[in-house]
């Protein structure tokens, strides 16, 4: 994911406009081309700062981009949004796909309409559909994840993991990553993942449970960004804010000052911006008719109390707004 510099967007993306749909009126010089970002969810700092890149990039490239999404992380809300997108036969669309099967469907819809679709974040398991897929290395992300947490539980005690629900790619793939990483580590126990539906309040009372009935419990992995806010809201709920470490993906806001003060020990952080200015990019190149790579992976960075104010890692740190 990038080394982007956060420059100011002309339009003045908000936080709830980049959720609820916002668009570029000065731009779609460029041959009156229309783009639209389907977000996996509103309201997630990592969607909106997806969005920023993307704004940017449409600006520079003389495109009308919209963006939209649903309120929450589920298919059966994102189906009837994607549908509205194509009936507009959009020239492209950026989507993070909330399910790897349930999505086809909708964004085979689009296809047909003559959209060329670009998968970024998440993804579906049918690769026909795409023109190309640009996400981080998550299951390496995973792996980050479980290497800083055992650092940071001294190599021993119990440890689980909480996400949003099965057959989201990304998510999968960290879960993947962490499991397999965490079994290198001898003196750690691990109790498995819970699923939260992108819930932060289910969330948080799933950890203060798990807290409750494993007095060993030392340490939680949350695979995104609300499971990550809830763990962090859960492990304070129960008095054990720096006991139980937490490492989460994603850096929002709310995450870094948890981090900051405490509640959080690691940050596994993605490059949202780079993500959807790339989408933007391989939009254009597809409609250009020029080569565009099956599958674009970004990286990502753990970022801790002691370097999160280092400027290199705050390029990292996601924003509320552009």
């Amino acid at each position: 994911m990038k080394t982007p510099t956060y420059v100011a967007v002309t339009i003045a993306l908000t936080a709830v406009a980049a959720l609820s749909g916002c668009g570029d009126d000065g731009a779609g010089s460029g041959g009156g081309r229309k783009i639209t970002f389907v977000q996996g969810v509103k309201g997630d700092e990592f969607y909106i700062s997806m969005a920023c890149g993307a704004q940017q990039k449409a600006k520079e490239l003389g495109v009308k981009l919209d963006v939209t999404g649903a309120d929450k992380w589920d298919a059966s809300l994102q189906t009837p949004v994607v549908n509205a997108v194509a009936a507009k036969s959009p020239d492209a669309v950026l989507i993070a796909p909330t399910d790897t099967q349930a999505m086809r469907q909708p964004e085979q819809q689009l296809k047909s309409r003559g959209a060329k679709v670009i998968e970024v974040d998440t993804k579906l398991d049918d690769a026909s559909i795409r023109e190309t897929a640009i996400s981080s290395d998550n299951e390496r992300g995973g792996m980050l994840a479980a290497q800083t947490l055992a650092a940071q539980v001294q190599e021993r005690g119990a440890v689980a993991a909480i996400s949003v629900k099965p057959g989201i790619s990304t998510t999968d793939a960290r879960l993947k990553g962490f499991e397999a990483e965490i079994k290198k580590h001898p003196g750690i126990t691990y109790l498995g993942v819970q699923y939260n539906d992108d819930d932060p309040a289910k969330a948080a009372s799933i950890v203060t449970s798990t807290i409750a009935s494993h007095r060993d419990l030392v340490g939680v992995f949350a695979a995104n960004v609300f499971s990550g806010e809830g763990a962090a809201t859960g492990i304070e709920q129960a008095g054990k804010a720096g006991q139980v470490k937490l490492i989460a993906f994603d850096a929002t806001p709310k995450q870094v000052e948890a981090l900051r003060k405490g509640s959080i020990q690691g940050l596994i952080a993605q490059k949202p911006f780079d993500i959807g200015a790339q989408g933007v990019e391989q939009a254009v190149a597809a409609l250009d008719k020029k080569p565009v790579p099956k599958a674009i992976s970004t990286d990502l960075i753990a970022v801790t109390k002691e370097n999160v104010d280092q400027p290199d890692v705050g390029k990292y740190l996601y924003k509320g707004a552009c």
